[in-house]
């Protein structure tokens, strides 16, 4: 089985680039194996509609990104199956160009969406310009990372931790290698 983790966001507001700092930390710090799968990590940025035909090639998706829900708290980690979103969930309104949540309802129109959970994190600062993360998205990272890694486990994945990277340190360094 291809397996892809989808970074979502906007690295330039804050918060919102979680998905893609959490994708960039999670690949820098962890080696994967599988004898029957292959993982993939990609940088999905704002692209959201663009991303289709990547997305497609995949057996399973794992995306990565900022939501909101009702009655949650800055920093509160969710995952679940994109077929059975809770209805507290609202995954639209952030700062990308078209939507995640619009482009995988597009593909599930045509067929082509793989099997996808969603990890979520409920964001602090969506600031223009701000490459500084909240303290509670930095926080919930270490949710995020135990219940991928579970995740991934239970999907058949082995995996060795090889540094040791924190998310705020991803983020200056993509903020570093652009300007």
């Amino acid at each position: 089985m291809r397996v892809l983790l989808l970074g979502i966001g906007n690295v330039m507001f804050a918060d919102e680039g979680v998905g893609v700092h959490f994708t960039k930390m999670i690949e820098k710090n962890f080696k994967f194996k599988s004898k029957e799968h292959t993982l993939d990590f990609v940088d999905g940025g704002t692209l959201a509609n663009v991303l289709s035909p990547i997305i497609a090639s995949y057996d399973y998706a794992i995306i990565v990104d900022c939501i909101d829900a009702d009655g949650s708290n800055i920093g509160e980690v969710y995952f679940f199956d994109f077929d059975d979103m809770p209805r507290s969930i609202n995954w639209s309104g952030s700062a990308h160009e078209i939507e995640m949540l619009q482009t995988l309802e597009m593909m599930d129109l045509v067929g082509d969406r793989p099997q996808t959970k969603i990890l979520g994190i409920i964001p602090k600062r969506i600031t223009p310009m701000s490459f500084e993360l909240s303290s509670e998205v930095k926080n919930g990272t270490t949710v995020m990372q135990k219940t991928l890694l579970k995740h991934l486990g239970e999907l058949g994945f082995e995996y060795e931790k090889i540094d040791d990277i924190d998310i705020q340190s991803i983020a200056n360094e993509w903020k570093k290698e652009q300007f």
